[in-house]
């Protein structure tokens, strides 16, 4: 055995050798999406600016990073015409601002999407940009559009980059069961939603388990957050196969769920990489508040055992027979990798049927088995989850 075979022989590095070649080959194969608007100006840093330089009252105006805590107390202080000009003033902070007050956030993303639409639309008409840069321009004025139809409760909205955004279904303040649906990849402003099977993007998950929830419990006080506010890997790359983005979007993730208002138990259901970002944040999510992590067409939530991530919360797992995922190594060597595989039996997860799924999106198709055990998780209805 020659030096190549003697290093490249041991198991760890022939599965290391493995699993770059099955990302690198997903990377290059059409699943990876090119990123836009890398280069152009933060919106909301410049806003953000302008507030930690602002004031009302003649008393100086809080900094986000100080905790929704502060922030809540502050602006409880405040008269109803005083948080209402801030929002005005600063829509990009105020509606990304948790401690807010949630329909002042929604008022101020409704302010900030109008302004961004108009923007989007002078953009889509530009003879600066490419014929490209108008198209994608004018997609992002019907998204927009669409945003801000009907009554549609906004909670976070940044146009900066490929944008983020979440949305809020049912009553925030009133609800006794929350559940935030957290996706994987290619998840930006214009993958938020989908005409054509919605239930494959965040907003249609968020949709499909808030009107099964209002049929299975028509009395019950629920509320569904479609929870696309971190920067995801662009496809299935060596950005999906690193926990880089799932951390910071982990600490997005903590201080949302630090500031929800009241005591409502939350359930979340992470999709592909997003199960990657809850297992990430699990262990530092608010002790009690959280109910439940289910993850579905999971490549593994860093860790080899459900105990290792430190929660109360139960940990559920679902992933369909044709679901791609499970082509992909479940291991983690050097970085690279998520670990081991939430539906094996050695992880110690609640594994729960998934009957009528198809692929890797179809989870929240109506009919599915698991909407219907997503659907009971989400209620607590736990004696009645059917299980693997």
């Amino acid at each position: 055995m020659n030096l190549f075979d003697e290093r490249f022989s041991s198991p760890s590095l022939r599965a290391l050798l493995a699993l770059s070649v099955v990302f690198i080959m997903l990377g290059t194969t059409g699943w990876t999406a090119m990123r836009s608007y890398a280069s152009a100006p933060d919106p909301r840093a410049a806003a953000m600016t302008a507030w930690l330089h602002g004031s009302v009252g003649g008393r100086r105006l809080p900094n986000p990073a100080l905790g929704s805590d502060a922030v809540a107390h502050f602006l409880a202080s405040l008269t109803p015409v005083q948080r209402e000009r801030l929002a005005v003033r600063y829509p990009l902070v105020v509606g990304n601002l948790n401690g807010a007050p949630v329909p002042l956030r929604f008022e101020a993303n409704r302010l900030s999407l109008v302004a961004a639409r108009v923007a989007e639309t002078k953009r889509s008409h530009s003879a600066l940009l490419t014929a490209a840069g108008r198209q994608q321009a004018s997609d992002r004025v019907q998204t927009y559009d669409s945003l801000l139809s009907g009554k549609r409760q906004i909670l976070t909205f940044d146009p900066t980059g490929s944008g983020r955004v979440a949305e809020v279904l049912g009553n925030l303040d009133t609800a006794s069961r929350v559940a935030i649906v957290v996706p994987g990849v290619d998840t930006d402003l214009l993958h938020f939603e989908r005409t054509d099977q919605p239930y494959r993007a965040p907003l249609g998950m968020a949709q499909a388990l808030y009107a099964s929830e209002r049929a299975a419990a028509p009395s019950a006080h629920t509320a569904v957050i479609a929870w696309a506010d971190y920067t995801t890997p662009s496809g299935v790359g060596l950005d999906a196969s690193t926990g880089e983005l799932a951390e910071l979007g982990a600490a997005r993730l903590k201080a949302l769920v630090s500031a929800l208002p009241g005591h409502a138990p939350v359930s979340l259901f992470c999709h592909s990489y997003g199960s990657v970002l809850c297992g990430v944040a699990a262990p530092g999510l608010s002790a009690g508040k959280i109910a439940d992590i289910a993850v579905f067409g999971s490549p593994g939530m860093r860790v080899e055992r459900a105990a290792d991530l430190h929660t109360q919360a139960r940990i559920w797992a679902a992933r369909d027979r044709t679901d791609w995922i499970s082509d992909v190594p479940h291991l983690e060597i050097a970085g690279l990798g998520h670990g081991a595989d939430p539906v094996s039996k050695a992880f110690g997860a609640r594994v729960v049927t998934s009957a009528g799924a198809d692929g890797h999106a179809g989870y929240f198709a109506t009919g599915t088995a698991s909407l219907a055990n997503f659907t009971r998780i989400a209620l607590g209805r736990y004696a009645s989850v059917q299980l693997v």
